[in-house]
């Protein structure tokens, strides 16, 4: 059960900032009249006004003398507390301070996968340094800590192919991806194309790093293909390095496959089974969906990669 509210409750409940407001401008200019020309309102009605808090108060406040109006002692004591609580209304009702990325140094939390170290990251920074160039930049790993970070404030965004975020986050989506596979230029058991019959015969290099590796264990298992995997690696570091010189074959998503291959001379081949493409988004937690510093950066990252 809620406890009730005390007497000091009631009594705030029952006082109008507007009196508040004439009571501190009766207190500056010791005129009723002149109060209510600052204040926009009629005599009659900044009267009515002062009879309110009069009451609410149990002190008559101003007193009408030679001098003007003159507080008592009453009205002496409360003009302070007065002059700060409307400080302090103005301050909760002023529209929010815009962000300014030049002389921010606010620093960025983008939580995204090892591939896109190398595929978004360069092109990201690169908009950033342009931007705000005295924030600092750090990359965070997607894991089962991505939401949490999101929600606390410890990260800013998450980039990338996170289906587990749902409830109490906005995502926005930037480009799909689709799936091929790379092998090295002297690899003589990989014709000119891949078929399915020569993918069950390979010998594969597999990652366990990036999100979408359930969806392609998936689809294998659709497929009913069931890998030669020879090597693992935690990450993408490395990977075009061993292909380029082995006979392994790597399935990759369709970004970081080409960068890699572009880089170590790696042939390009279509996948030879079906692998749903994946939505690459950026996401963010609703608590920051108004934060003027949040909503610039993703203002950056969708304008950098979203695929219109």
């Amino acid at each position: 059960m809620s406890p009730l509210p005390s007497e000091a409750d009631a009594a705030l409940g029952e006082l109008d900032v507007k009196w508040l407001r004439l009571f501190e401008q009766i207190y500056a200019t010791r005129s009723v009249t002149r109060s209510a020309e600052v204040l926009g309102q009629s005599q009659p009605t900044v009267s009515i006004w002062l009879g309110k808090l009069r009451d609410r108060l149990g002190d008559v406040l101003f007193v009408r003398t030679a001098d003007g109006m003159l507080p008592t002692p009453r009205a002496q004591a409360l003009i302070l507390p007065v002059r700060e609580a409307l400080r302090a209304l103005a301050e909760i009702a002023a529209p929010q301070a815009p962000f300014d990325p030049a002389t921010s140094t606010r620093p960025w939390r983008i939580c995204m996968t090892d591939a896109s170290h190398a595929t978004l990251l360069p092109r990201l920074l690169a908009r950033l340094r342009a931007q705000a160039p005295r924030a600092p930049v750090t990359a965070v790993r997607i894991d089962d800590q991505t939401g949490a970070a999101l929600q606390s404030g410890a990260a800013d965004i998450a980039v990338g192919y996170i289906p587990g975020l749902d409830t109490g986050f906005y995502q926005q989506a930037l480009f799909t991806q689709d799936w091929i596979c790379l092998a090295g230029p002297t690899n003589t058991r990989i014709g000119a194309t891949l078929t399915l019959r020569g993918y069950r015969e390979a010998e594969h290099v597999v990652t366990a790093a990036g999100t979408g590796a359930a969806d392609l264990e998936a689809a294998l298992a659709r497929a009913r293909v069931e890998r030669r995997v020879m090597l693992s690696l935690p990450g993408f570091l490395g990977l075009a390095a061993i292909v380029s010189a082995s006979d392994l074959v790597a399935t990759l998503p369709r970004q970081i496959g080409e960068l890699l291959a572009r880089n170590a001379g790696l042939r390009v081949l279509a996948c030879p089974f079906r692998v749903p493409p994946f939505t690459v988004k950026q996401h963010w937690h609703a608590r920051f969906h108004q934060d003027p510093a949040n909503r610039w950066l993703r203002e950056q990252v969708a304008g950098l990669l979203m695929v219109r």
